[in-house]
């Protein structure tokens, strides 16, 4: 007997319930990874076809942007395992488990970057916020020990360093490096500057209520010493505030903007990667080929599965 007959004898054999259930998995794992074969290609088209900019010169919205990535200045973002200093980790500490012959990991802990961080290209520099973004880091580390907390730095690592594995607990960290090229995908903003639009009439009006809850202040403005700010008195408390306000505006706007990069809000992707877009663009390209093959796979074996169940081959 085949193997081909032997699996459909098992086909046959199995109950009702044994079949659709195993049947209904493969159909949604086929269904999955067709959305995953146009998601890709969707990926690798947007990093293709969408021009770099400049950051001086980026215009407001979705943009592409590479560079180098940088530590902004004050305290050090450190890599909780290791304690390397770098602008994003993401790290994770699980436990192995035996049941009976079998053995898996179990997650005991896990550590998710979402410290601010620097995007410097030739033109000058972008604040990044990386929360909620698709991430690619350029390291990835992964090491064995005896305790939950790594108690050394890995000696060795990578991923045949389970061959040399000693303990329970497997340690996982990922993260790039001041220095380490950027790539990013995701909103552009900028803050202050020229490019902000000002609202005179609400900064009047928060500036006027913070006079009136000082007292001083508004007796400078009591012209006659009644202790009651008349009409005429108002009025020229509001030009006052007026002209204070537009100095302020006129100081902010001659000040270099603060540029950011964030998630977008209207669901476009958000990426940042350590690797080149050449390389990012075949990374997707062979996911959706891999997705394509799965769907292929999985949705003819569920296909073929179904058919023998019924008898019609």
């Amino acid at each position: 007997m085949s193997l081909t007959d032997e699996w459909a004898q098992t086909l046959v054999s199995a109950s009702a319930a044994e079949f659709w259930m195993w049947a209904g998995a493969g159909a949604a794992l086929s269904a999955v990874a067709f959305v995953f074969t146009f998601r890709g290609l969707a990926r690798a088209r947007l990093i293709e076809d969408l021009p770099t900019s400049r950051i001086r010169s980026a215009a407001q919205g979705y943009v592409e942007l590479e560079g180098v990535g940088e530590l902004m200045k004050g305290e050090p973002i450190l890599a909780p395992l290791t304690g390397t200093p770098c602008t994003w980790y993401r790290c994770r500490v699980e436990e192995r488990v035996h049941t009976g012959r079998r053995q898996r990991w179990r997650m005991v802990n896990k550590y998710l970057s979402d410290e601010l961080f620097l995007l410097r290209d030739a033109t000058g520099i972008c604040v990044v916020d990386p929360e909620g973004a698709d991430v690619i880091p350029g390291e990835k580390l992964v090491w064995y020990g005896t305790t939950a907390s790594p108690t050394r730095t890995p000696l060795h690592t990578g991923r045949w360093s389970w061959l040399l594995a000693n303990g329970d607990y497997r340690y996982t960290e990922e993260r790039m490096l001041p220095g380490d090229p950027l790539y990013a995908l995701g909103w552009f903003n900028t803050v202050g500057g020229a490019s902000e639009a000002f609202d005179t009439s609400t900064e009047v009006r928060e500036l006027l209520a913070s006079w009136k809850r000082d007292a001083a202040t508004m007796k400078a403005f009591d012209r006659n010493g009644d202790g009651e700010i008349d009409m005429a008195e108002w009025t020229e408390a509001r030009r006052v505030a007026t002209h204070e306000v537009r100095m302020r505006q006129h100081k902010r706007a001659v000040q270099p903007g603060i540029h950011t990069l964030s998630k977008p809000k209207g669901g476009q992707h958000f990426l940042l990667s350590a690797r080149s877009q050449a390389r990012l663009t075949r990374r997707f390209r062979w996911l959706s080929a891999a997705a394509l093959v799965t769907f292929i796979g999985g949705g003819g074996a569920v296909v073929w599965a179904v058919a023998v169940r019924l008898g019609t081959l």
